[in-house]
């Protein structure tokens, strides 16, 4: 019984066996681009101090690896340290990036940050004017610099002199940025300064060639770090600096954290490896201080390390973003991770499809023989006239019904099978 085209029930039988699988898919889809990797955004806001340390120079050098690679990456200046966390921990912030120094935070406070791991070395530096200094509790009664508000430098100067014995009630603090603090000092205006910065930074190269003043060698270096475990021992070595003018003339013991890059977890996993990558361009170059490749690495002291962080440092960048642009490799990852899953969930489920169709139209002949065994049960027990005139009816009805069934070509042979058996009870109806 050819059809040349669906008929309503027809429709029915393909959408009741087509329909859930259908949902699933649609629902499985939706969810999956909503929570499982989003989409790739092409743009990345990093927050960045502007008037202490390196980091509005190496925010620059990440804008131009990351541009290459179709991302722009927008630097927001901050006062330091603690704006970037603020920044970052405000979910209605639109940062996604921060500089940091160890110490300047917690996991326990800022619950939705993780770590891209240590990037370099930022040694505290000490700078005087008068007789050495090797302690930092020989500060006080002097007027130092601690930096300004805000900033790193403040924040660490504060934890290392309070631990030294220095405070606001016996030496007077200065809140003062990196250019006005090395100004005060060498005008003699203020006894000491504290800085946080790398070797090449402009004000450490003033103050070093400034005979007026000297660099602290901290001699108990070694005892703070054991005390302050994400401080590191550094050691500079004399002539370092300026091997012409032998500066250092001596070896400097200095304590240092290390600047860490700090993120959203919300940030899309793509964007993680590309930061990844444009710090490990960044920063895999040998210092003063650091050896060749030593950063960035996945060393972290108060927040938890991305899981995408954790791969990097085990076996570098993914597979395809070696092989492929940024871009496409992206989608790539979104494909392998999103799409193939779902296939692995709905392929079984469109192979049921033919079987729930084939129930649903078996399932109308199941009706039909259920009501005709009825009819052939009924009639050994009910043998009056009026009650056969019943049944005849009942399997003239049956019959139309049969009749009038849309069925596939696969299933035209059922219905005559259907046919014969209706034919056969009313034979026998008919003989009783």
């Amino acid at each position: 019984m050819s059809q040349s085209k669906p008929s309503n029930r027809s429709i029915k039988d393909i959408l009741f066996a087509v329909g859930p699988t259908l949902i699933f898919v649609l629902v499985a889809l939706f969810l999956a681009k909503k929570y499982i990797n989003p989409a790739l955004p092409n743009r990345v806001v990093i927050s960045t101090s502007e008037s202490e340390g390196d980091y509005q120079l190496f925010a620059q050098q990440y804008r131009d690896i990351m541009k290459d690679n179709g991302v722009t990456l927008e630097i927001r200046s901050s006062t330091g340290a603690v704006e970037n966390l603020s920044r970052l921990q405000d979910e209605k912030s639109d940062v996604d990036v921060g500089f940091v120094q160890d110490g300047m935070g917690s996991s326990e406070t800022e619950t939705n940050l993780l770590s891209l791991g240590s990037l370099y070395y930022e040694p505290i530096w000490v700078f005087y004017r008068g007789r050495t200094l090797q302690h930092l509790s020989e500060l006080v009664g002097k007027r130092v610099a601690v930096g300004q508000a805000g900033g790193g430098t403040r924040i660490l100067s504060m934890k290392l002199l309070n631990a030294s014995g220095v405070t606001e009630k016996n030496a007077k603090f200065v809140d003062l940025g990196w250019a006005n603090a090395s100004s005060a000092l060498r005008e003699d205006k203020i006894d000491a300064a504290i800085f946080l910065a790398t070797p090449e930074d402009i004000e450490i190269k003033k103050l070093i060639h400034d005979r007026s003043v000297h660099l602290m060698s901290m001699d108990q270096a070694e005892a703070i770090t054991r005390q302050v475990p994400y401080l590191h021992h550094l050691v500079l070595p004399h002539g370092a600096l300026d091997l012409k003018e032998n500066l250092p003339a001596q070896d400097i013991d200095l304590v240092s954290p290390t600047a860490t890059l700090l993120i959203k977890d919300s940030l899309h996993p793509a964007l993680i490896y590309l930061l990844l990558k444009a710090a490990s361009q960044v920063h895999d170059e040998p210092g003063i201080f650091e050896k060749k490749n030593e950063f960035p690495n996945e060393k972290s002291y108060e927040f938890p390390l991305s899981d995408e962080a954790k791969q990097f440092y085990k076996t570098g960048t993914p597979f395809w973003q070696r092989y492929l642009p940024f871009w496409l490799a992206a989608l790539v990852e979104r494909f392998i991770l999103v799409i193939i899953p779902l296939l692995a969930l709905i392929l079984p489920l469109i192979r049921t499809v033919p079987k729930l169709y084939q129930w649903r139209i078996r399932r109308r002949f199941y009706q039909r023989y259920g009501e005709l065994k009825y009819i052939e049960t009924q009639i050994r027990s009910e043998t009056t006239p009026e009650k056969h005139a019943q049944f005849l009816k009942k399997l003239d009805e049956i019959e139309d019904r049969v009749n009038h069934m849309k069925v596939p070509p696969d299933f035209t042979e059922h219905v005559f099978a259907l046919r014969g058996h209706i034919h056969f009870v009313r034979e026998r109806l008919l003989t009783e």
